[in-house]
């Protein structure tokens, strides 16, 4: 079976499931967005208002400004994998329980493992427990680390900088250093390293010319 295949697999059990409370309540199932080739996975937390009308990640203000800040990057969408740690909307959007967490991570372990990306980004403190459980995200926000065969970089969730504008230097910081952070992997892990002022100059026509929400 392809990466492509699995993926779409994970997805359509994702949209039937009922492994916990959340599914009552869902319109729609948000399994993630990307290309399975995608070398840098983001994990959110979890569906919001907008996700679950759409089943899309990212789709809100917290979307808008997350493009922003791959363009920043040099990134697109179509580049990189977009998940969250449960697939359905949390009622209110309130914290996912352990429960729903576990429920949901029997598929975003599929997924990473499936797509094998050099980078996954947590965003948000949920997200990063995951990975450095007990951590604060205040304390190691934009540091690499590698955690078997890929890296992990915890980052604050864009949505926290719309609530918290002081937020917004340390989010704009954390990700100008992904492409020398994501190089670094590749080299790590025997992968191809990519020249940053090439990729840069493709991407140039498309990047917005200001990060302009506050």
């Amino acid at each position: 079976m392809s990466t492509e295949q699995t993926l779409s697999r994970i997805a359509k059990e994702v949209s039937t499931c009922t492994k916990c409370a959340l599914h009552e309540s869902r319109k729609k199932s948000v399994p993630g967005d990307g290309p399975a080739s995608a070398e840098i996975m983001f994990i959110g937390e979890g569906p919001g208002f907008h996700e679950n009308e759409q089943g899309h990640p990212f789709v809100g203000a917290s979307g808008k400004f997350l493009d922003q800040l791959l363009a920043q990057a040099g990134l697109t969408r179509g580049e990189v994998f977009i998940a969250n740690v449960v697939k359905c909307r949390p009622p209110g959007n309130r914290d996912p329980l352990p429960d729903e967490l576990a429920a949901c991570n029997v598929y975003l372990e599929a997924q990473i493992e499936a797509i094998n990306p050099s980078i996954i980004v947590t965003l948000g403190r949920f997200s990063m427990n995951k990975f450095f459980p007990g951590a604060k995200i205040s304390a190691v926000h934009g540091q690499m680390k590698r955690i078997g065969e890929r890296f992990v970089i915890p980052m604050f969730h864009p949505a926290a900088a719309l609530h918290q504008a002081a937020l917004k230097p340390s989010i704009l910081g954390d990700f100008a250093k992904l492409p020398d952070q994501l190089n670094e992997a590749r080299k790590a892990l025997g992968r191809m390293v990519i020249d940053r002022k090439k990729k840069s100059e493709e991407v140039a026509a498309d990047r917005p010319k200001q990060l302009n929400l506050f």
